[in-house]
């Protein structure tokens, strides 16, 4: 094999951070140019140069969405299936949020009816902004411990409720997702818009920025109060996957042990702070790509924060520390990491290539004129 298990357990930790965050970069500025809609367009003509803004490319960037669960599935299939129950129902709640989406692209602009398209707008809306929040409220439970637990044949059990994922801390991370994708999904629509659709979305996007930054660091010091987990047992990296082998604590402060043990990882809480004011000046300043540039990195930061704290948790147990799946222990065999990350280097360049191409292609504003001259088309 060319790379150990151990270094492949990280090297799986990383891509499926990389594809969440593209995932939050790119689906995320389609989620957040959806939120927007029904405030920033004012009419439909202004709502029809907001969707012709993402348009193009919302299906497209759909495949980090779609190849991130995958990843999850192939890479950590008990972190998939222990998920999937315990989340059944905030999921379902993305799942009838997100079928919204596909629907409103191909049928808002069918019928010339004020009341039809306003209805599909808000459909819109209800199909980015619900998906964002559900996200941050799932991250945010993973800080506070998932109560799920395993039996000695590896048979999880899930003894929460979907009303219990809805705490004060994770509707805060919610509330933090929602402001970030606003955020990204804004520097997006202002670099594509012109005159009152570009003044209005600004001034949402500004303002989304400077919320999100408040409400990540009151996060930050809510988490100091938040008891985080811990390993207290030798653990072998190479060893294959099984859960109930290590010992587990829960300890004050031990979301910020890999802080105060590599010091450079503080860079990215900093950013996460840093780059959404960064963001809301560059707008104001009209610096409209330059926004967007230093949003996607404040996207970036604000998840490899959470992901940083984690490590190497990736879905602590509340009911039973020790069934917590880690990065060590909720894998795929060493063969099957291996063969995909074989897929991952050849698959994964061609979908940043085609994604790039088709942004350089179709790059530019969208003005009134364009969208009178397309009367007729699906958006």
């Amino acid at each position: 094999m060319l790379f150990d298990y151990e270094t492949l357990k990280i090297i799986w930790w990383l891509l499926v951070g990389a594809l969440l965050i593209g995932f939050a970069i790119m689906d995320g500025h389609d989620m957040g140019v959806c939120s927007l809609l029904p405030f920033v367009g004012k009419d439909d003509e202004e709502r029809r140069v907001i969707i012709n803004t993402i348009g193009p490319h919302w299906e497209g960037n759909q495949v980090w969405f779609i190849t991130a669960g995958g990843a999850i599935f192939a890479a950590w299939p008990m972190v998939y299936a222990t998920a999937f129950s315990g989340f059944y129902w905030a999921l379902m709640a993305v799942l009838w949020a997100l079928f919204f989406r596909p629907v409103g692209f191909k049928y808002r602009s069918m019928i010339h009816n004020p009341t039809w398209r306003k209805a599909w707008d808000w459909a819109l809306f209800v199909g980015s902004f619900i998906p964002a929040v559900v996200f941050g409220v799932a991250f945010g439970n993973l800080f506070l411990g998932v109560p799920f637990s395993f039996n000695d044949h590896l048979v999880s059990t899930y003894t929460g409720s979907f009303w219990a994922l809805l705490n004060p801390f994770a509707l805060l991370c919610g509330l933090i997702s929602a402001s970030m994708l606003i955020m990204q999904g804004g520097a997006y629509l202002a670099h594509r818009t012109l005159d009152e659709v570009q003044n209005r979305t600004i001034n949402y996007a500004a303002i989304s920025s400077l919320v999100m930054a408040v409400l990540f660091v009151i996060a930050g010091v809510w988490i100091q109060s938040i008891d985080g987990y811990h390993i207290t047992s030798p653990i072998d990296p190479q060893a294959l996957p099984n859960v109930l082998n290590k010992e587990v604590t829960r300890q004050a402060g031990a979301w910020m042990a890999n802080y105060h043990q590599y010091p450079l990882a503080w860079a990215f809480p900093v950013l996460g702070v840093i780059m959404p004011i960064v963001t809301a000046i560059l707008l104001k300043a009209r610096k409209t790509l330059s926004a967007f540039i230093a949003s996607s990195i404040a996207v970036l930061s604000v998840i490899m924060t959470a992901g940083v704290a984690l490590f190497p948790f990736v879905m602590p147990s509340s009911s039973d520390p020790r069934s917590s799946l880690t990065v060590w222990d909720s894998v795929s065999s060493h063969l099957t990491l291996m063969i995909m990350l074989v897929v991952v280097v050849v698959l994964l360049p061609m979908i940043v290539g085609y994604t790039s191409w088709a942004y350089s292609v179709m790059r530019g504003k969208v003005t009134k004129a364009y969208v009178r001259e397309q009367e007729h088309s699906l958006y």
